[in-house]
């Protein structure tokens, strides 16, 4: 590729797209598009418009490491900030003129050493170089209970927010007891008339402050030295290596201290006995991932709140009935029941070298050396692919350092010391080999539940080291593990 410059394609324009469009063009790349599903960026910051939407990691963690935003207003940002800060990111460093909205694309296949995309509109393309930045959690997943089209108040996934509904007054039933579910029922105790919470399995939920920043503390941070030092950036990301050694031992000081503050917070914020044991889990903390809440406990036990721990048996036109016969009348029922975790590029069909189909290679389950790359898939990388690091810490910081290592990939392409770079087969399978043994003895495995995290065949899906090791890991690629082909003029 030395001779010509390639045509490099981004599929998403969500947080790591973003990403993908800034660092390409630092490192010289001109020849980029950027193809986004919706009509504007933002990824699961644009589908999720729910009330209460936060996310669980510190501001100002949560941000690129080469542009911070000194204007947080709470200690945890909210969704519609985090956003606007996409946005401006967006606009600052000219992405929005690489992108084409609107555009989902349905089809990839490698021939005669390029990408060949088709698009739901009719749009074709080809690219020398694509790189996958769709995101883990954008399909919304709907259960599947009987009645569902009879109910005649509204019903929708919380990924799919009707703002014509209104809630002030209303009776209002949420489905779903993961971060939405409990974001959604702290926003709403005390607006609606009657708020119900349906509960399958009680979750940990971790005790955490959520306060305001002054406008003094927001006129000081624009000093990076001051908001370095107030942040304390080191000092995170000790913390969140100590989170990811809790996972993988439980014997771990971090694993015992996670599961004392669980259990302290329980303890100390329920006072009826009754309600407390039904809010308290039945397996070890960090299980599934957990929950942070400032005020969760505090808004099931507001007297128009109710936990609903009864199987649901069905949905009638005026409500929920559950298991124990009684009907529970509603105005409004949001499905805050997650996504489809294992989708990915999907529902896109992928075809590789050889005509390698990506979805036979994930006949049992989704996987990708390293997160990365997959063998007999040149050229085609994926950022906060298969298998990476998901948990209770900044996604963006895992896509800058998956960038940083991706950049090697394409370095090396565009020097002309090789035309196709991909994982081998041996190194994809001794990758899966290790990281299926290792995640068996990490608590999401042995932990006593099941979560999203787990795939088919019931082995924990994520990342099962620590995030040290994944640091190390992006640090360089190991050239032994990848075929890198030149093209025969």
């Amino acid at each position: 590729m030395a001779d010509k410059e390639p045509r490099i394609i981004v599929l998403g324009a969500g947080m790591a797209g973003i990403l993908a469009g800034i660092k390409l063009q630092a490192s010289g790349y001109t020849d980029i598009a950027i193809y986004e599903k919706a009509d504007r960026i933002g990824g699961t910051w644009r589908e999720n418009t729910y009330p209460g939407l936060t996310c669980d990691v510190p501001s100002h963690h949560y941000t690129y490491t080469f542009e911070r935003n000194p204007d947080w207003t709470r200690h945890l940002p909210p969704g519609p900030e985090i956003q606007a800060y996409f946005e401006g990111v967006t606009e600052k460093y000219g992405i929005d003129k690489l992108i084409r909205f609107n555009e989902e694309a349905e089809s990839a296949r490698f021939l005669n050493g390029r990408w060949h995309l088709g698009f739901k509109s009719g749009l074709q393309d080809q690219a020398d170089i694509v790189i996958a930045a769709t995101g883990v959690l954008h399909h919304p997943s709907h259960p599947s209970i009987a009645g569902m089209e009879r109910f005649e108040g509204a019903l929708f996934h919380s990924a799919r927010w009707d703002h014509g509904v209104p809630l002030d007054g209303q009776r209002i039933g949420v489905i779903g007891n993961g971060s939405t579910g409990v974001q959604i029922i702290s926003a709403l105790a005390g607006r609606a008339d009657r708020l119900e919470h349906y509960q399958r399995t009680a979750q940990w939920i971790m005790p955490v402050e959520n306060g305001h920043f002054s406008e003094e503390e927001r006129a000081a941070f624009r000093d990076p030295q001051v908001l370095a030092a107030a942040m304390k950036f080191e000092e995170y990301n000790a913390a969140v290596d100590a989170y990811t050694q809790a996972i993988v031992d439980e014997q771990s000081e971090g694993a015992r201290n996670i599961a004392e503050a669980c259990l302290a917070n329980l303890e100390n914020s329920v006072q009826d006995p009754e309600l407390k044991e039904k809010l308290r889990p039945d397996h070890k903390p960090l299980c599934k991932r957990l929950i942070f809440s400032p005020d969760y406990y505090q808004a099931i036990q507001h007297p128009k709140v109710a936990l609903v721990t009864e199987g649901i048996a069905g949905i009638e036109e005026r409500g929920i009935r559950t298991d124990d016969g009684q009907l529970h009348e509603l105005d409004v029922i949001v499905l805050a029941t997650g996504f489809h975790a294992d989708y990915f590029m999907r529902p896109m069909h992928i075809r590789g070298r050889n005509d390698a189909e990506l979805e036979t290679l994930w006949a049992d389950h989704p996987k990708a050396y390293l997160a990365v790359s997959m063998p007999d898939f040149p050229n085609f990388f994926m950022l906060n692919g298969p298998n990476g690091p998901v948990g209770n810490f900044s996604l963006i910081d895992i896509a800058e350092h998956q960038w940083h290592y991706i950049d090697q990939l394409l370095a090396r392409l565009r020097s002309g010391d090789a035309d196709e770079i991909c994982c081998t087969h041996e190194a994809m399978e001794n990758f899966e080999r290790a990281r299926a043994e290792a995640a068996k003895k990490t608590v999401w495995y042995h932990g006593g539940c099941h979560s999203w995290y787990l795939d088919k065949q019931g082995i924990p899906a994520s990342w099962p080291w620590t995030y040290s090791r994944f640091v190390s890991e992006m640090e360089a690629p190991d050239w032994e593990h990848y075929q890198c082909l030149s093209q025969v003029s």
